[in-house]
């Protein structure tokens, strides 16, 4: 068995089980606050890739400027989505709403497949070397970007939401949307807040993704990838979407050194994610971490 190998795998799919926790939290940011499940998440990382690459190639910007610009621009996407689309169907049953998320997400891969075309696209050098030897494993430099991000990001939440106003204003809004009014808190300010956030953070995950893989709109299926850590740490739980997306990363890899060693069914690394969610769906519907919805009549 080569040993060295598999723990390349695990170290791999650790720093990118990092990432996988990040946008899950984009997931339960959006849950928390207003009870709906994006499923345009995969596309905030898409168009955030899009306009980083975009300004690097077409405007020649350097790379910490392009990503910051990218990063701005995400979160005012982010506020005019929620106050042009969603702001009119607050009040409408959850399911439209949902199905309103899912149609965005065709018109968002339509449009920037119409934008910028269908063939992969690769970022502009950024950094001198593709990669560096850490304790004799080579990291992708990129990924090593995206675990410091991560880790930045993770703690931030953490303080967001403990300390600021409006982290706690948040809090309460997902709480009890009634009593939070009643507090003098705008719900559709926290509303429009949550999304900027989530479609912010979830930019930085595409553009890191894009500069190891290139950028394509195979790219939104990284927010269908993550769905099930944020199922399995619980979609309530900001703890539970780290966990559940250190636990994904880490099977993912795994999964691809079985099948590279004995099954060689080709796939495994891709589905590994959905049979999870099955399992965790039959056996713990709320997730490691989820907060159990008890109903008396």
């Amino acid at each position: 068995m080569n040993w060295d190998f598999l723990l390349q795998l695990l170290v791999n799919g650790a720093i990118v089980g990092t990432l996988y926790g990040v946008v899950a939290m984009c997931f339960v940011l959006i849950y928390k606050s207003t009870k709906i499940v994006n499923f345009a998440q995969g596309e905030f990382l898409l168009i955030g890739a899009w306009v980083c690459w975009a300004l690097l190639v077409e405007f020649q910007l350097p790379f910490w400027l392009g990503f910051l610009v990218t990063l701005l621009f995400m979160f005012i996407f982010g506020v005019l989505l929620q106050v042009v689309v969603l702001r009119p169907m607050i009040g409408e049953p959850i399911l439209s709403v949902i199905m309103l998320t899912i149609g965005l997400s065709i018109v968002f891969q339509s449009t920037l497949a119409w934008i910028f075309g269908e063939w992969t696209k690769r970022f502009p050098e950024v950094f001198s070397v593709d990669s560096v030897n850490v304790l004799g494993l080579q990291v992708q430099t990129a990924y090593l970007m995206s675990l410091v991000f991560a880790l930045v990001i993770m703690v931030g939440f953490y303080y967001f939401f403990q300390y600021s106003r409006m982290g706690l204003a948040m809090r309460a809004t997902a709480f009890d949307q009634q009593v939070a009014a009643s507090l003098g808190i705008s719900i559709k300010h926290v509303f429009a807040l949550a999304w900027a956030i989530s479609a912010m953070v979830s930019a930085m995950a595409g553009v890191v993704i894009g500069m190891v893989n290139g950028v394509s709109s195979a790219l939104s299926f990284f927010g269908i990838k993550v769905f099930p850590a944020a199922i399995l740490g619980g979609l309530d739980s900001i703890v539970g979407a780290v966990v559940g997306g250190l636990i994904i990363g880490l099977l993912e890899n795994a999964a691809q050194f079985v099948d590279s060693t004995w099954l060689n069914w080709g796939n495994l690394y891709e589905i590994v994610p959905f049979y999870v969610l099955v399992i965790i769906l039959m056996i713990k519907p709320y997730g490691l971490f989820g907060t159990k919805d008890i109903e008396r009549i």
